[in-house]
């Protein structure tokens, strides 16, 4: 694969990590309220989800993809329904005032990984850009196993550190909330993205 064509995937799929969306959602609303710890588990289900739809690009899979429909179906409902039950600890948590130096996680890394990893595989918007915008930026029919790994390792970087940046931001803004009313607006804001992120899930086709 040419440089060029290598550079102008990296910049497309930048583009559409970055653009907001229920996973980015998930992840700024987590960072406000939990901070750093918890976040490489997290971030990690959304690379791991990804890599699983490149693959199915890349590989022809695509129609398999399709007649799996019904599974994406239930993937997507148990993504929505993981998002509102972290509205629900969210909304519902100690109002409490923050440490800023030591954020807390009150979940277990796997569940972290799971879920983000649901989330991931039954976001449209993830399904759209490898299903469907993926092909006309890459040669499909002809992409070789050096072009294969090239892609996988820009993915592997690309994400982290764009979501990363994500969690950097907002967990620096998590300094701004030192007050027991303060986090209990921080609490239920980001709660209610969470739901709101749920409802994108469930409702998009």
């Amino acid at each position: 694969m040419s440089w060029y064509g290598l550079g102008i995937f990296c910049a497309i799929y930048i583009v559409a990590v970055a653009t907001p969306g229920p996973g980015v959602a998930a992840v700024i609303a987590r960072s406000l309220a939990r901070g750093w710890r918890g976040a490489p588990a997290f971030i990690a289900g959304f690379l791991v989800g990804d890599l699983v739809w490149f693959v199915f690009a890349a590989t022809g899979l695509a129609a398999l993809a399709q007649t799996a429909y019904a599974l994406f179906v239930v993937l997507k409902y148990v993504g929505a329904a993981y998002l509102l039950y972290l509205a629900y600890r969210l909304w519902t948590s100690p109002a409490q005032p923050l440490d800023a130096t030591a954020p807390a996680s009150d979940q277990p890394a796997t569940q972290l990984f799971l879920g983000s990893l649901m989330l991931t595989l039954a976001n449209p918007k993830t399904m759209v850009f490898f299903l469907a915008l993926l092909p006309t930026v890459v040669k499909l029919e002809t992409l070789s196993l050096m072009a294969f790994a090239e892609i996988t390792v820009a993915i592997t970087v690309l994400l982290p550190l764009v979501l990363g940046a994500y969690v950097l931001m907002a967990a620096r803004a998590r300094r701004f909330f030192r007050t027991a009313r303060t986090v209990r607006a921080l609490n239920r804001g980001t709660g209610v993205a969470m739901a709101s992120a749920a409802v994108l899930v469930a409702t998009r086709s």
